[in-house]
């Protein structure tokens, strides 16, 4: 018992640093809360939020105290990745628990959405909620965008085992650094997360949404979270009689695309290398799915309703694909709706599988690792006809691609499509929903997608094990499987 904890002990240290600093993420709200309270508007008392955040930084500061503070090791680095994030959601729940109010279990789910960008909700009424309790759910997804530990690595000085830290989550943040420094490479990354934050909030201002409401969406639409002040969504400034609602979702429209994109892909752009944005096969695929998938839509609504796509029809297809693709979630239609056709349907949940490009804020499996498959099938197809002795290398931007890559991305793969069975199963097994509909939840929470073909009132009352079996698809996901299933292996805490 004696050698587990100290083996555990550097994970303790950690782990009381990163809810040190979560404790003061928290107070972020607050002036939100205040400037409403003066206004006069209704609001939840600051103690939701102050007591939480006191609570997380103490229990910080015990952690600390039981821990020590070496260099980690990899599986150390792994059980900090899992850990810090199921944590930081249980602190991150307690003000929506207090607020709304709202049982723990859907406190803590809506916080794991948030968190992992996955945009599923249990709330209803968010048009009616306290602002502070809308901001801090977007708070959550832009923080969750880039990642916690990300976050915490950005701002902590020499931090210890910090590239072990960052290979547990780089997925989201890196295939590639800018910089040799990984706090030099951290900080240029958040400055071109938060740059584009902030030109989104501005455009969507000039497009006339209130400064709030600029700012909530920018946050969500760049972590590609997609979670909405309003239980409509988008949707919601076309019925609401804005006059710009059209320039506000080709707005959103980039927001999501910049979030789904590569962020190497951003620093290239930034630092003069415009040719960023066509010259890898990652970026070039990316584009072509996006517009054969828009394509597609549009051809299904012609052949199964007859209609001529006109100009708003576009806007909607391209909208829905981007939201769909980069996994933010954001919706101008309900895509259950008959106005999608079934191929249509079919096309949103294989575009929920693919995701984002690797290093982008997206979910799904990633669409360089969708290329490398699909090369490694004809690789395949070309070994049996050029013969077994043929050396066919799958080949990425002119650089052979590594067997242990190839062998990691099928181990993931694999991985994936066994969450997805099991997850669905789940879902089937406790409710009353049909076999797409069930298959639907898990694809979005394992896609940390959001939207799903059941409608969001029903979330709220899906079996407790249901909703378990989907934090742990959105962990999973978002952790890219591996973290999180080294928590259930007796050797990771020995």
């Amino acid at each position: 018992m004696r050698n587990r904890m100290q083996h555990l002990r550097p994970v303790y240290y950690v782990l009381g640093s990163i809810l040190q600093l979560s404790g003061a993420v928290l107070l972020v709200p607050l002036p939100v809360l205040w400037m409403d309270a003066a206004a006069g508007r209704g609001e939840v008392s600051a103690w939701c939020f102050l007591g939480p955040a006191v609570l997380c930084w103490l229990s910080g500061v015990l952690l600390k105290r039981g821990g020590i503070s070496p260099i980690l090791d990899d599986r150390g680095g792994f059980l900090v990745c899992s850990l810090a994030w199921l944590l930081v959601s249980a602190f991150g729940a307690m003000p929506l628990w207090l607020g709304v109010p709202m049982p723990y279990l859907d406190a803590y789910f809506e916080a794991v959405s948030g968190f992992t960008t996955t945009g599923i909700t249990m709330l209803v009424g968010l048009d009616h909620l306290p602002r502070s309790l809308l901001f801090w759910r977007a708070v959550m997804q832009w923080i969750g965008g880039l990642g916690i530990l990300a976050l915490f690595l950005a701002l902590a000085h020499g931090a210890v085992g910090g590239h072990r830290l960052f290979g547990a989550e780089s997925h989201k943040i890196a295939s590639g650094r800018p910089t040799p420094s990984l706090a030099r490479t951290l900080r240029a990354l958040w400055l071109i997360y938060g740059g584009l934050t902030l030109l989104v909030a501005v455009l969507l201002r000039l497009s006339g949404m209130s400064v709030f409401d600029a700012v909530a969406h920018a946050f969500t639409a760049l972590s590609t979270g997609g979670y909405s002040p309003y239980d409509a969504s988008i949707v919601h400034y076309r019925e609401a009689g804005y006059a710009h609602y059209r320039t506000i979702e080709w707005v959103l429209i980039f927001g999501m695309t910049a979030g789904g994109t590569n962020f190497l892909v951003h620093y290239r752009v930034v630092t003069g290398r415009v040719r960023a944005l066509w010259d890898s096969f990652e970026v070039r695929l990316w584009w072509s799915i996006i517009a054969g998938s828009v394509a597609l839509i549009l051809l299904n609504r012609f052949t199964a309703f007859g209609s001529v796509p006109d100009r708003d029809a576009v806007r909607d297809a391209v909208f829905q694909v981007t939201a769909i693709v980069t996994t933010t979630g954001f919706g101008t239609r309900d895509i259950g709706a008959a106005y999608y056709p079934a191929l249509a349907r079919q096309l949103f949940l294989v575009l929920m599988i693919v995701g984002g490009c690797v290093g982008s804020t997206g979910g799904g499996i990633k669409v360089l690792r969708i290329g490398i498959l699909w090369k490694m099938m004809t690789r395949q197809v070309c070994r049996v006809v050029l013969g077994r002795r043929a050396v066919v290398p799958v080949v990425v931007d002119g650089h052979s691609v590594e067997v242990e890559e190839l062998r990691r991305i099928g181990a993931l793969f694999f991985a994936w499509c066994f969450l997805l069975v099991l997850g669905s199963g789940v879902t089937a097994l406790f409710t009353q929903l049909g076999p797409l509909e069930a298959a639907s939840g898990m694809f979005s929470a394992l896609g940390n997608i959001g939207p799903c073909y059941i409608p969001v009132a029903q979330n709220a009352a899906l079996h407790p094990a249901v909703k378990i079996v989907w934090i742990v698809g959105m962990l999973a996901g978002r952790l890219e499987i591996i973290p999180v299933l080294m928590l259930f292996r007796r050797r990771a805490w020995e």
